[in-house]
């Protein structure tokens, strides 16, 4: 474990992942602003636990794990102090309309973006992992906590729902 710990530094991680994380947590909590926080408090975490990671070869979900459950904990933060329900999305699109760094233009991207924010949280996040970030079905399922079966479920139901939300 300690040939492991010695190869593996968090600034290595935060040069590698910086940007893929940045973009993931950004595609959840959708504020530049908020994303950066988000991702300073993750890295803070990845700093704090290093140590925590036994195997190499989970190192890429061990750190969306880590974004994820910061974005859902700032989510959940956000939902209690504006007092909105779990899966409302009318903040985050309101935040999406808002946010200097949105490309409002893209008007494609924009429903796709809106139509991804009206999905419940769990599918929310998934797709997010899966159409994005482009994780396995195993790195998604050891993210969120969930199986295979579970992510490939949220995965198509996500899908689906999409394509309606779109075609509205």
């Amino acid at each position: 474990m300690r040939l492991f710990a010695s190869y593996i530094t968090t600034e290595r991680l935060i040069e590698q992942y910086h940007k893929q994380l940045y973009w993931h947590i950004r595609r959840m909590v959708v504020s530049h602003e908020d994303a950066q926080d988000v991702l300073q408090n993750t890295f803070m975490q990845v700093y704090l636990h290093l140590s925590g990671l036994r195997d190499p070869s989970q190192e890429r979900a061990w750190l969306y794990r880590i974004a994820t459950n910061e974005a859902l904990m700032w989510l959940r933060n956000r939902h209690l102090f504006l007092s909105l329900e779990d899966d409302d999305a009318s903040g985050l699109l309101d935040t999406l309309a808002a946010d200097p760094y949105t490309d409002t233009a893209d008007s494609v991207a924009m429903k796709l973006q809106e139509a991804v924010l009206a999905l419940p949280t769990m599918q929310r996040t998934v797709f997010n992992l899966r159409y994005f970030d482009e994780l396995s079905y195993e790195e998604i399922a050891a993210v969120t906590g969930s199986s295979v079966a579970a992510a490939k479920t949220n995965y198509h139901y996500a899908k689906q729902r999409i394509m309606k939300l779109i075609e509205a």
